[in-house]
C-alpha cells in the first residue's frame, strides 16, 4: 500500500497531465506514470469522490476536467487575526 503522501503525489502528477490533456490512452498513461492500470483507475476513482470533474474525452485521446478546477492538498499560512475568538481562544 503506498503512503498517503505518494498517492497525494501521485494524484498531483495525474492533475498535472490532465490538465495539458496529454494523458495518452489509459494503458499508456498508467505505464508513463509507472503504475497499473487498475491503480490509475483506483485513483481516478478517488479523485472523482473528491469532486474532480474527471472524464475521458475520446476525441482529444486524454482524461480532461469537464470543468474549470484547481487541486491542492497541503498546508499554508493563514491569517488569524481575521477571527479573534480563535486567537483569544489559545491565550
Amino acid at each position: 500500500m503506498k503512503t498517503i503522501i505518494q498517492y497525494i503525489k501521485l494524484m498531483e502528477r495525474i492533475d498535472q497531465f490532465v490538465r495539458l490533456q496529454a494523458t495518452g490512452e489509459p494503458e499508456e498513461f498508467a505505464q508513463r506514470l509507472g503504475i497499473s492500470k487498475a491503480t490509475l483507475y483506483r485513483t481516478i476513482k478517488t479523485m472523482k469522490e473528491l469532486n474532480a470533474p474527471l472524464e475521458y474525452d475520446i476525441t482529444l485521446r486524454s482524461f480532461i476536467y469537464r470543468e474549470s478546477v484547481g487541486f491542492k492538498f497541503g498546508f499554508y499560512e493563514t491569517d488569524l487575526s481575521h477571527n479573534p475568538r480563535i486567537l483569544n481562544k489559545f491565550f
